[in-house]
């Protein structure tokens, strides 16, 4: 994927996101699109930003039984989007009932969309990781190990913390796409996430895209923000 910059549209309105994209009307954008906002205005948002020209990121993180899954993103590939993702702790058979679904309800003749795997939020701790989910094993090592099994059935990649992309590039392969979110710029609040890094040390760690959501959709200029991060990318060199 050419374009590197995910802007997670984390807005609850159509209303919000229009006002949001309005300075970036000339744009093409790479934009997520999750629960909060698909859940509130469906598929018919899809069909508005693709019709602006944007890329789109479907972020659902479906987990569930094989079959429900793979009925599940049947319907969502019919959508055009370019890219999906389940978890990996659903398991290998979920994951290639996932892909199974994807390919059926591609339409003939386009490309159906690239599908990755959650590893671990970016919001979970090695605390947590032990204490709430009784996983006794390091967060590095259950990440490489989800990641494994998400390359194992068949999936384009993972969504990590930049901090495992080193890990996941050595176990996976450079083709292995790496989504990561927890993308802050230096002087922002970390807010909710805990493994996060700066769009700079991201690229350095080799992340194929980085999502980027508060520090670009809650600056008081979106669009220099997102200039800001084109800058910091390119390690303070404008392209």
């Amino acid at each position: 994927m050419d374009q590197p910059f995910i802007v997670a549209l984390d807005f609850a309105s159509k209303q919000e996101v229009n006002e949001f994209l309005r300075p970036f009307s000339s744009t093409s954008l790479f934009v997520k699109v999750g629960m909060e906002l698909y859940y509130q205005e469906g598929s018919t948002m899809i069909a508005e930003l693709k019709e602006q020209g944007h890329r789109i990121f479907l972020d659902l993180k479906l987990h569930d039984i094989p079959n429900t899954v793979k009925q599940a993103m049947k319907g969502l590939a019919r959508l055009g989007v370019d890219l999906v993702n389940v978890h990996a702790a659903g398991g290998t058979q979920m994951m290639q009932a996932a892909l199974e679904g994807l390919e059926l309800g591609t339409p003939s003749g386009a490309r159906r969309p690239h599908c990755i795997a959650v590893t671990q939020l970016t919001s979970t701790s090695e605390q947590m990781l032990r204490d709430e989910l009784w996983i006794a094993r390091p967060m590095e090592e259950t990440v490489l190990h989800y990641a494994s099994l998400a390359k194992e059935s068949g999936l384009d990649g993972v969504v990590c913390s930049a901090k495992e992309v080193p890990l996941i590039r050595e176990r996976c392969g450079e083709q292995f796409l790496t989504v990561t979110p927890g993308i802050r710029f230096a002087n922002d609040d970390k807010n909710d996430q805990v493994r996060v890094v700066t769009p700079y040390e991201a690229r350095k760690l080799g992340a194929s895209l980085i999502v980027v959501g508060r520090s670009i959709t809650r600056a008081f200029d979106p669009y220099a923000a997102y200039e800001r991060l084109q800058w910091e990318w390119n390690g303070g060199e404008r392209r």
